[in-house]
């Protein structure tokens, strides 16, 4: 028991000394920071003139937000059913199986591809009644044309023609744009998990670049997402409509063979049968020509139901309106930011080196 005692105690003893070792730390420590008033005041003084120097310098930024609504119709029992019973006819009016290329949130990458992204890059915009290429505005008033003279000694890279015969260098200077749009511009997110309300945004230090570029990648991606999701429905459509028309024209010529047979013989003898055969015949090839004309409306009927219930609704919510959303560092937030990184760094400096010199410890 007695030396139980003597532990309790001697632990209490070791916590009393910890605590009033750490108070003597941190008194220490303040009375040598105090010390320090006058550097800690120029170090701060000099993070305000920073601050404020970068404000000014700082170009404000412009964000672009588009928001939009992606509807995909779902199959209904119905449809399917009448597609079953072309199929069992032996046609394909595509689609209704479901599943595809563009499932969930795909498209959301699809924004991010370097073909979309190119493509929009490679668009016309117009800048304050001058048409100019995208990626030509946005290479001008970030001023890159300087810094690939200084490296390649190129300066006049154009961007007009065929993107399947650019250039080794222009193939690599889109993919480092795609790649910074990706990193930092652009933004594609849904802001709600549970709804297909997708928000596109992209910030630039250029006011116009950043609106007409946001419509433009929107206007791209759900035009080729449009076409993707509905090209096996639309091709059946073609395909139907190519056999109507044709089915029709040879119905056409039936009908004008019947009329051409019975003039043949305007007054033909009621005795002798043999006269009315070719008119017979040409008869037969109307019946024959317009069942399967009949057939092939309804089918074409069908596949024109799929490819609508194919067809995805993009209803745009928002785009962007002028003046965009600016963001941009105020002198006043500079100079206060300045004042705390300066004094923040000054003090650990000033702290760090009392640690090395074991004062207080």
């Amino acid at each position: 028991m007695k030396t139980t005692k003597l532990s309790v105690d001697d632990s209490a003893a070791k916590e009393e000394i910890s605590i009033h070792e750490m108070l003597l730390m941190f008194r220490n420590s303040y009375r040598y920071l105090l010390s320090k008033w006058l550097a800690i005041a120029i170090v701060s003084l000099l993070g305000a003139i920073s601050g404020l120097a970068y404000s000014i310098i700082k170009k404000p930024t412009y964000t672009a937000n588009c928001v939009f609504v992606l509807e995909d119709n779902s199959k209904s029992g119905l449809l399917s059913q009448y597609a079953g019973l072309a199929s069992m006819a032996g046609i394909d009016i595509g689609g209704i199986a479901g599943g595809g290329v563009f499932q969930g949130d795909n498209i959301l990458e699809l924004y991010k591809s370097r073909t979309m992204i190119e493509k929009t890059l490679l668009n016309k915009g117009n800048f304050n009644g001058r048409d100019q290429l995208l990626i030509e505005r946005y290479i001008d008033f970030n001023k890159l044309r300087p810094g690939w003279k200084k490296s390649t000694g190129i300066d006049n890279i154009s961007f007009n023609g065929d993107p399947q015969k650019f250039s080794r260098i222009q193939d690599s200077i889109v993919t480092n744009l795609v790649d910074v749009f990706n990193k930092k511009l652009l933004s594609i997110v849904k802001p709600d998990k549970k709804l297909n309300i997708i928000n596109v945004s992209l910030t630039t230090e250029d006011e116009l670049f950043s609106k007409i570029f946001t419509e433009q990648l929107v206007e791209n991606v759900n035009q080729f997402y449009i076409q993707t999701k509905t090209k096996k429905a639309y091709q059946s459509v073609a395909i139907l409509q190519h056999q109507a028309d044709s089915v029709k024209n040879v119905l056409d010529r039936s009908i004008n063979g019947v009329a051409s047979a019975m003039d043949a013989t305007p007054s033909a003898n009621p005795n002798l049968l043999s006269l009315r055969v070719p008119s017979q015949k040409r008869q037969v090839d109307v019946q024959a020509s317009s069942a399967m004309y009949a057939e092939i409306v309804k089918n074409l009927e069908l596949a024109r139901i799929s490819l609508q219930q194919e067809t995805p609704l993009i209803q745009i919510i928002d785009k962007p309106v002028l003046p965009l959303e600016i963001k941009k560092v105020g002198k006043v937030v500079g100079v206060l930011l300045g004042i705390v990184v300066g004094a923040f760094v000054a003090c650990a400096y000033f702290l760090v080196k009392l640690m090395g010199q074991g004062i207080g410890m």
